[in-house]
């Protein structure tokens, strides 16, 4: 499911901390020192940007959870 237009990975680095990740990009959305700091950071992050897949990966590099984010709330929601 790589490559999903909205979607983020948390993974683990060499150095031990956290990364939250998108597809394709070369650079981090955020790095955390604790897993947990990274979920709840990559929730916020696809909240913010309309909401999507967040993918936690576990120390060996599998995804162990998948987790579905709805949108935030937009103070400025299209009228429909």
């Amino acid at each position: 499911m790589s490559g999903q237009a909205n979607s983020r990975d948390v993974v683990r680095r060499d150095d031990g901390t956290w990364a939250v990740t998108k597809p394709g990009s070369d650079r981090a959305s955020a790095v955390t020192s604790t897993q947990a700091e990274a979920v709840q950071r990559g929730s916020q992050i696809l909240a913010k940007d309309g909401g999507g897949e967040l993918r936690i990966h576990g120390t060996d590099g599998r995804v162990r959870d998948q987790r579905t984010v709805s949108p935030g709330s937009d103070p400025y929601p299209p009228r429909g």
